[in-house]
Parts: structure tokens; sequence; C-alpha cells
């Protein structure tokens, strides 16, 4: 019985579930039968709305992203029973304890765009912490539409105390770094490993860090320095679920698009995300403007599309 005392648990703004694609599927026609109407969106195997409810399941894992009014009865009566099987929701330290243990999370950013840097965050959170970021409906970046959003919740996180790091690995610098070690998982490797190694200094005695599967264990278990190999290292596939990666994939996301406005502003072009052909025109602008020299400055040159441009202006 609710007491006075008892504490009020505070709104859900979000939840995210990975799937099968079984579950995908079935959560499809799910929101068909109850009149949801379907929206195009990017990365998205699906996306359905329905009085101010929005669902998008998206390609990668797959998983489910809910938000708006209603979100907790939808989960409850509709997709704990109907697609989970389980109840899940109010019990994730029941689940998932190990989010509430002391843990780094590690995330990257802008390694599928042509322009901008490299991005790598890592997250430290014990209970309070990752309760913390839970309530304030930290989640996965790639599941947050606009860049206000990213930008808003990085402040959260800041003002949460979470110790974090940020490494930003400008294109020059990616470039070079490519060129010596070939090869984007080692990068990745090199990368991750740095943030782990300077968190290791900020947080002494934190058992493990967490980071999304990108490669075999043993590449970023031969890249981490003395002190990050006094730690467990986990990857995993859909790790950004987790509310440290989840942190640190968005601090990892604002510093990416932080530069990208920046030396957009400075370039007067606009640096658009990805590899469109928006980001083609946007790359052969740049070397009309500037010539072909400015190109590794601001971008990418392993991309297929950077030497498409520059075979197309004839700079090679």
């Amino acid at each position: 019985m609710e007491t006075a005392s008892d504490p009020v648990p505070p709104p859900i703004h979000s939840q995210t579930y990975p799937l099968t694609m079984e579950q995908a599927d079935k959560l499809r026609e799910v929101l068909r039968k109850r009149g949801f109407t379907f929206l195009e969106k990017p990365y998205t195997l699906y996306a359905a709305t329905k009085e101010k409810l929005n669902v998008a399941v998206y390609e990668k894992g797959p998983k489910v992203l809910i938000q708006g009014r209603g979100l907790e009865d939808f989960i409850t009566f509709v997709m704990e029973p109907e697609i989970l099987g389980e109840a899940r929701l109010g019990y994730e330290e029941v689940h998932e304890p190990e989010q509430f243990e002391p843990h780094f999370g590690v995330d990257e950013s802008g390694k599928g765009d042509l322009f901008g840097p490299l991005v790598i965050a890592g997250v430290y959170v014990d209970g309070d912490l990752a309760r913390h970021l839970r309530d304030a409906g930290i989640r996965d970046s790639k599941g947050i539409g606009t860049d206000k959003k990213i930008r808003d919740l990085a402040e959260v996180i800041r003002k949460s105390g979470a110790p974090s790091e940020l490494i930003v690995i400008g294109p020059e610098k990616y470039n070079q770094l490519y060129r010596s070690i070939g090869n984007l998982n080692r990068l990745l490797a090199w990368g991750h490993a740095r943030i782990i190694e300077n968190l290791c200094e900020r947080v002494p005695g934190c058992p493990r860090a967490l980071s999304d599967k990108f490669a075999d264990a043993r590449v970023l278990q031969k890249a981490l320095l003395e002190n990050g190999r006094k730690i467990r290292l986990d990857q995993r596939t859909k790790a950004e679920s987790d509310y440290a990666v989840a942190a640190a994939s968005i601090l990892a996301r604002e510093g990416f698009i932080n530069w990208l406005d920046k030396h957009g502003e400075e370039l007067g072009v606009e640096l658009a995300k990805g590899v469109s052909p928006k980001v083609k025109a946007a790359a052969a602008e740049i070397i009309a403007q500037y010539g072909p020299t400015m190109l590794p400055k601001v971008a990418k040159m392993h991309f297929k599309t950077a030497s498409e441009v520059l075979d197309a202006a004839g700079s090679r």
C-alpha cells in the first residue's frame, strides 16, 4: 500500500528494447491492427504513430524505441505481454542488474560519416548514476531525432556528475592514423583503449568496461594500456541499451555534431552527415571553393565517396 512517504516513481520519457526479427515482424502487425499510421524514417525497418505515441523499430539490432503519450500503458498492456512475453518495465534492476553495477561504458560517433571526426566517449556509472541517467531519459543516441535533443541530454549527463572522457580525432589526424594503422577496427580499438585508460585514472578500481562489439575482443584487449588491462573488458552487440554506453553515445554524438557545425560555418558549406548525395555535393563544393587539399582537412579519405569526388573534379 502506498503511503505519503513512499517515493513517487519518475515519469518514463522513452523506452528501448532489443528485438528479434520475429518480434519486429509481430510488432508491425500489432501496430497495424491497432490503427497506427506508418511513417518513413531513416535507419528504421518501420516507424508508426498514434495519438502522440511513437514507435520506431531500427534496422541495427533490430531494436524498438517507444516515446510519447501513453508509453507506460502501451508497454504494460501491449509490448510486454504480446511481444516480449515478460514484464520488464520497472524491473530493469532485476533483469539487467549489471547495468547498475560500477562500470565504464564506451561508444563512438562519426565512423560512418565522410565529413567530420571520429569521436569516442566513455562514461562511468554506479547504481545511483545509472538510475539518474535512466530517469532522465538517457538512451542510445541513434534513437534521438534532433541535434538539440542530443545537446540537451549531453548537458544532463554532465550535470549528473558522472565521470566522463572524450577524444575527438579530427579528419587530418584520422587520415594519418588510418594510413599508419590501416584498419578501422584497430583504430577504434586504439581510441577505446585510451578512453578506458583515462577513465581508470579518474575512477581507480572500476572493475569493468563495456562497449559495443566492433571487432574480435583480442584487438581491443591488445590495445589496452597498463591500467586498462586490470579491468574486465566486455563487448557485446546492442551494448547501447546499457545506460553508461548510451550516455557515452550521446557525448560522442554531441562532439561530432559540434565539430561539423563549427567547421561548416567556417567554410560556409554545410557539412552534412553520412555519405548521401548531399554529402557528395558538399565535398565537390569544398574542392571547387578551396581546392583538393582542403578535403582531407574535413573528410575521411579512405571513403569511396572521397575518391569519387576527387576523380570527378580531376584532382587525382
